[in-house]
């Protein structure tokens, strides 16, 4: 198995040569960059496997840096932030961040949190498996290229790919493979971000919204993902059976929950 090249884009040398000894203490190969400019073209020459990125740096800040590596990567991107204020996690997820760590920060924690993104994404045994690919009314989902197709808005079935994180895809994929299924925020996390994962459980519903806003989907008149009141959330797809073309049933309606 090849190694895993984490890149660290800080401002800050102190946090880069510590973060730098503990990753590599794991195994890990690690690139730095001490600024945005110099992170963007380290994602783009260096290939990592996953970013961690720090989002308070003079000029191009991370959260800037964050939408460039989107317009061209799905490469993993945990961010670190000095201020723990929930509208900056909200921001950050919403650019397409995996994971956030809040300064200050213990180095093992970030080199676990490192580990579980990258299992989650491709190191784990989850993603040794040959999965069928999942065929929903207007919903294509292969897991085994991490791609999706939703219906075009002219009305043809299953010919725009929609563009998701690594986590968002996990999130759907979790939910899509158990139609109907009701899932607490809590098993969410369990099942998406693993067992190990601390933080808030409404980071579950700012990837949902990021999910449906992605996919087209309506909250208040889901076609794909319910919410259950209290509780969580649910798929609501209709699986594509028998003769039907893929991307649409006989009845494309569907509860809102």
């Amino acid at each position: 198995m090849s190694t895993q090249r984490v890149l660290v884009v800080d401002d800050e040398p102190k946090i880069r040569m510590t973060v730098r000894g503990y990753l590599e203490a794991d195994g890990f190969e690690v690139v730095e960059a001490p600024d945005g400019p110099a992170g963007l073209q380290a994602v783009t020459r260096d290939r990592p496997d996953l970013v961690v990125l720090d989002v308070m740096m003079p000029g191009l800040d991370g959260f800037q840096v964050l939408r460039r590596i989107r317009e061209t990567s799905p490469v993993p991107v945990i961010l670190l932030t000095a201020r723990g204020e929930e509208v900056d996690r909200l921001i950050g997820f919403t650019t397409g961040s995996d994971d956030y760590v809040v300064k200050p920060f213990s180095p093992r924690e970030l080199a676990l949190r490192v580990r579980a993104v990258l299992r989650r994404t491709d190191g784990g045994p989850e993603a040794a498996q040959t999965d069928a690919v999942l065929r929903f009314d207007g919903l294509t989902v292969d897991p085994d290229t991490r791609t999706v197709l939703v219906d075009s808005a002219d009305g043809s079935t299953g010919d725009r790919e929609v563009e998701l994180s690594a986590l968002d895809f996990d999130l759907l994929l979790a939910m899509a493979r158990t139609p109907g299924r009701v899932f607490t925020r809590r098993g969410l996390l369990a099942q998406v971000w693993g067992e190990d994962f601390f933080g808030d459980e409404r980071v579950v519903d700012v990837h949902i919204r990021t999910l449906r806003r992605a996919l087209g989907d309506d909250a208040s008149a889901p076609r794909l993902v319910g919410t259950v009141r209290t509780i969580g959330y649910r798929f609501v797809g209709r699986p594509v059976t028998g003769d039907a073309p893929p991307g649409r049933s006989p009845d494309s309606s569907a509860d809102p929950v």
